[in-house]
């Protein structure tokens, strides 16, 4: 398995934080007036669109990890964790897989925690990845965690919350 997460690895590597908008212009500059406006300029791309433009937030990178680890047959999940601050929604996307027992967290879009955790169950590495969440915001606001398949491409960030919530629920 490990060679097969080396060559997800490089392909990851290739790509940066950020997103295209609808008419095609590459946002990855954080000040920007469209980061602003994320609600209004994003769309949710396929795995081979983000191969092509190189960047996406982690709600398309994890689509391409997705993507490339079924190529390997290796199981995945994916998880969708936010905090309803009323306002901004600060939200993350990540994969899981499993291997020997063991439960791994590989990141590639969150920058302070880039890598492969390992976990000995599936619990312990939920709880770990809301600590560390809560930690880089407020945790004074509801969490929510949502365990989600495959959504549909070209969907919109509205859209993409509201896929969310038609699937399960993780109470941690």
């Amino acid at each position: 398995m490990k060679e097969y997460i080396n060559e997800i690895n490089k392909i990851m590597d290739n790509i940066n934080y950020g997103f295209i908008t609808k008419d095609n212009k590459i946002i990855n500059d954080n000040n920007s007036k469209e980061w602003d406006n994320f609600n209004e300029y994003y769309y949710l791309q396929s795995p081979e669109e983000l191969l092509k433009s190189k960047v996406g937030v982690c709600w398309d990178q994890v689509e391409l990890e997705r993507y490339l680890f079924s190529k390997y047959n290796i199981n995945t999940k994916t998880y969708f964790i936010y905090l309803d601050d009323l306002e901004n929604l600060p939200s993350h996307t990540f994969l899981v897989y499993q291997d020997n027992n063991k439960y791994y967290w590989y990141e590639h879009s969150w920058y302070n925690q880039k890598g492969i955790h390992e976990y000995n169950n599936l619990n312990e590495l939920l709880l770990d990845v809301k600590n560390k969440f809560i930690s880089d915001y407020d945790n004074s606001y509801k969490l929510y965690l949502y365990e989600y398949q495959k959504p549909k491409y070209h969907i919109t960030c509205n859209e993409f919350y509201k896929y969310l919530e038609t699937q399960k629920q993780i109470n941690i």
